[in-house]
């Protein structure tokens, strides 16, 4: 990366290699306003507690984000296929079209956040209009009104996930995020799970109730569910820090100080561009070669993990019935939360990424070069553990990305939902690497896994190289610059 495009990416990035860290003077002084350094650590704990329980709405709301928007999968064992005279790959389009609308969407969704400053009412809003509409699919009655409501529940559903990471971008240090996106991310993992759960208990139970399929129920219950919950985060999610009114002024400050303590520089007014608002911040996100690197490795990873929309037909490839199938489909998942969990504090822990996303990736490969090898029943259900730990990788490689764009806002805002829309075209490209004739081994599947995990290794690892060079080329310019107020302190760094 050149001077001038240091300079042009984030009066943000050279600015954060000029900010030192404070000294411990200094921080006596910058915390004498919050009572000292003791008060102020009780404080902050306080105030962390406060927010990870307002927070956690978040994980109920991705467990119903990723229900609503994958329960076709469950539905299929159901008739869903049959009833709607579905033929060819008139199902895996249901599944791609989707993504169309989501990604199209998450882009100008997230600047939009942005600008506003308000996701206690944002969400809420879009998340109730996603839930009315996957009621909505429970009435179609052919394949083009299960294309439209499909289409646009990807389009609304879009505003979710980069505007949840974008909040949390708002509230929490480098070495605190990677927990919570865990926290948040977990969410998707227990719906994989629990999700086919509720969906096992849903189509057994209301087959014929009011006339009406079993699969219809499904949409119309669990869309219900999510218009509730939209109402309840409605009144717990927060606001960013500045245009949160439920916290005191001094609360307030403390959690502006921190985030600018975190990346030395303020945030919002200090680092915006006054004139260019979300454009300047748009120019500086599509000219950082480094977000497209980002997007590319995710766009791979997703087509390796793209097994998720079709795991009741993969684990029903191990011959029992319908109920049993989906049951089976719980402990990988259950599994996978917890060690996500783990890894992703032993991430934030260490300060260290890489690693902790190749590692998962290659657990992965291992799974599905079993699920080639063998038939053996215990063997392919152990597989199935395997490419679901895959998760942990892939949740650490989200936490990643906030640190890599630290200010301004517009730009964080803009790169995170840019690479999480981008991967969305590994979603696509995912639903047709599944077709029912490559069954019931699916090996041609898993062939096609295995290359384009290898290959979010390879763009994970020449990353970390890139950062790691530009971090030595921070400390040789601060080395250089022999100014005495820099003794003792380093700057900015990126997370590795």
């Amino acid at each position: 990366m050149s001077n001038m495009d240091r300079v042009a990416s984030v009066r943000s990035d050279r600015e954060l290699e000029k900010q030192g860290a404070p000294t411990a003077n200094s921080h006596e002084d910058s915390d004498a306003e919050f009572g000292g350094t003791e008060e102020r650590k009780k404080l902050e704990k306080k105030l962390l507690m406060k927010i990870d329980l307002r927070m956690s709405i978040l994980v109920i709301i991705y467990i119903l984000n990723y229900i609503d928007r994958n329960n076709a999968g469950a539905a299929r064992l159901k008739g869903f296929e049959e009833d709607l005279k579905l033929q060819g790959q008139e199902f895996a389009t249901l599944l791609s079209i989707l993504y169309v609308g989501y990604i199209l969407m998450q882009v100008p969704s997230n600047m939009l956040l942005n600008k506003i400053g308000k996701p206690s009412i944002y969400l809420p809003v879009c998340m109730a209009i996603w839930g009315t509409i996957s009621i909505l699919t429970g009435i179609t009655r052919n394949f083009v009104g299960a294309l439209l409501t499909r289409f646009f529940l990807g389009f609304v559903e879009a505003a979710f996930y980069p505007g949840a990471l974008f909040l949390l971008s708002k509230w929490y240090k480098k070495d605190e995020i990677g927990l919570r996106t865990a926290m948040l991310t977990c969410g998707s993992i227990i719906s994989n799970g629990f999700g086919a759960l509720i969906a096992s208990g849903i189509l057994k139970g209301m087959e014929g109730k009011l006339g009406d399929r079993a699969w219809r129920w499904l949409f119309y219950i669990e869309g219900a569910l999510t218009v509730f919950f939209a109402l309840v985060a409605a009144v717990v999610l927060p606001d960013f820090p500045a245009t949160t009114r439920s916290l005191s002024p001094i609360e307030q400050r403390l959690a502006m100080r921190r985030m600018e303590e975190d990346a030395g520089v303020g945030d919002q007014e200090e680092t915006e561009d006054s004139e260019g608002g979300m454009i300047h911040g748009l120019v500086l996100a599509v000219t950082d070669w480094k977000m497209w690197a980002l997007a590319l490795g995710l766009t791979s990873q997703v087509i390796a993990l793209s097994f998720n929309a079709y795991f009741p037909t993969l684990t029903a490839t191990l011959g029992y019935s319908e109920t049993i199938t989906l049951l089976l489909c719980a402990p990988p998942w259950v599994l996978t939360a917890l060690v996500a969990f783990l890894w992703a504090r032993h991430s934030d822990q260490t300060q260290e990424r890489a690693f902790h996303i190749v590692v998962p990736f290659f657990v992965g490969i291992v799974g599905f070069v079993i699920a080639i090898s063998t038939q053996a029943l215990a063997a392919r259900y152990v597989s199935l553990f395997l490419m679901a730990l895959g998760y942990c990788g892939f949740i650490c490689l989200y936490a990643w990305i906030p640190s890599c764009f630290p200010r301004p806002p517009s730009k964080r805002a803009i790169s995170i939902a840019f690479i999480n829309a981008f991967s969305q075209l590994g979603n696509v490209a995912g639903s047709y690497i599944w077709d029912k004739s490559w069954g019931p081994s699916y090996a041609r599947s898993y062939g096609i896994c295995i290359a384009t995990s290898g290959f979010a290794i390879i763009v994970v690892l020449f990353f970390r190289w890139h950062l790691a060079r530009l971090n030595r080329k921070m400390e040789e310019e601060e080395e250089q610059s022999g100014d005495e107020k820099d003794v003792g302190r380093s700057g900015f760094r990126y997370v590795l």
